[in-house]
């Protein structure tokens, strides 16, 4: 009998998992360890939230000090110094002009606690998200989430005034230009700009397929949205941190250094697996909320704000986002040599992304299912990978601190399931 079978039935169904063999007891750096003593590597990262690898010492070590000092300190009673500490951390590295910071505990909370800061500024209530977007699981944020059905299925009916523009998805034929064009036609046939607050997207899609968007979208969605008297809201929940080669991927080279979001969430890398998000605006949009208008039990917990400053720390000091930028072009070097290779049976039709935020998509011609079934054998090799997108998409989420060693026998791990598969 597995490791505690009985007591795995007793976990609600609706989670999702890539196996139910796995029972995870710890972990070191790019690698997890499970309860039937194997070792794997681990190109998951918890979906994209251990960027400094698991159990990072300086991390640990912060979290231990605080676990001594104060754990809990709620944020409607009154102000902690680790929460503090923590907003000096990131005000420097923020895109110009966001100078204010909510914290929350994860990511679905940002991007809710985000609309309502633009509702409240605005006075408007209609939010324009972007297809394939992934932002949450509540209630508010499963309405603004098209990366799948599963995500919605049997839960509507959904809250109202959320609306969904194309996103630029150029392997599917659909450019920055088609993008934009169907954008317009919605504020001509749908929308009018006195109902929209504000306009959310992924920099990169994230569930929807880890597709980076074309490297104009978004200053064109920040010019469109100034035009309609609304807000952008940059969702870097999964992007954010040093994940796509830069601390933040709206703020980087590749999006031209000139994309300032009116709103920012943040969550996932921000803590090294401590529960803990955060919305980042301007002052003026978030002063629009009362005292009381937010908050949250966790909300910015003690212990969580700890390890993000620790967290903060690791990734300068050890300047995991130059890593992030060249382990990542290694990463989809050796992908290509993969896909040019009889291995992949000329099956692999595009590998992209920024950083080590990496996808590749299987062609049509591919088995339906065959991410699925790629990501099982990755298993037996020792690799943990997952699908992502209602396409053939496999997802690779490294830590920032993975080695070139790492990267390579990553690959020749997944090159090896491929083979076995096809």
């Amino acid at each position: 009998m597995s490791f505690r079978a009985a007591t795995k039935s007793n976990i609600a169904r609706g989670i999702g998992r890539l196996t139910d063999d796995l029972v995870f007891t710890s972990g070191k750096g790019s690698y997890v360890n499970t309860a039937c003593g194997q070792t794997l590597l681990d190109f998951t990262t918890g979906i994209g939230v251990v960027n400094t690898g698991h159990s990072h010492p300086r991390v640990v070590a912060a979290a231990k000090e605080q676990l001594d000092r104060i754990v809990h300190s709620q944020v409607n009673i009154g102000y902690h110094d680790k929460m503090l500490e923590l907003t000096e951390c990131l005000l420097p590295h923020l895109p110009k002009g966001l100078d204010t910071v909510f914290y929350g505990t994860t990511g679905a909370e940002a991007v809710e606690n985000a609309v309502k800061m633009a509702r409240a500024y605005t006075g408007k209530h209609a939010v324009v998200v972007f297809r394939g977007g992934y932002h949450g699981r509540t209630m508010g944020t499963m309405a603004m989430t098209t990366s799948s059905r599963i995500y919605r299925q049997k839960f509507g009916p959904l809250i109202a005034g959320v609306h969904v523009a194309p996103f630029p998805y150029e392997h599917h034929g659909v450019s920055s230009d088609d993008a934009m064009e169907e954008l317009e036609q919605l504020f001509k046939d749908t929308l009018h700009e006195d109902d929209v607050a504000a306009f959310v997207v992924e920099p990169v899609l994230g569930e929807g397929g880890y597709v980076p968007a074309p490297p104009d979208f978004l200053k064109r969605v920040r010019e469109f949205a100034n035009s309609k008297g609304a807000l952008l809201i940059c969702d870097e929940v999964q992007t954010g941190f040093g994940r796509t080669g830069a601390l933040l991927a709206c703020d980087s080279d590749y999006y031209g250094n000139d994309v300032r979001p009116d709103i920012l969430t943040m969550a996932k890398g921000i803590a090294s697996g401590f529960p803990l998000s955060g919305v980042a605006t301007l002052r003026e949009v978030a002063d629009a909320c009362d005292p009381g208008m937010l908050g949250g039990t966790y909300a910015g917990n003690a212990l969580s704000c700890a390890a993000a400053v620790a967290t903060q720390k690791v990734i300068h000091e050890e300047k995991l986002v130059d890593n992030s930028a060249k382990m990542g072009e290694r990463l989809r070097d050796n992908l290509r040599n993969i896909q040019n290779s009889p291995a992949s049976g000329g099956l692999i039709g595009d590998v992209r992304g920024l950083g080590l935020m990496t996808g590749i998509e299987f062609t049509k011609e591919a088995e339906a299912g065959i991410k699925g079934k790629v990501s099982q054998e990755c298993l037996k090799e020792g690799l943990l990978l997952l699908g992502c997108s209602t396409y053939e998409v496999l997802r690779f989420v490294p830590p920032l601190n993975i080695t070139e060693e790492e990267i390579d026998l990553g690959c020749e791990r997944f090159g090896n399931a491929l083979r076995k598969v096809l």
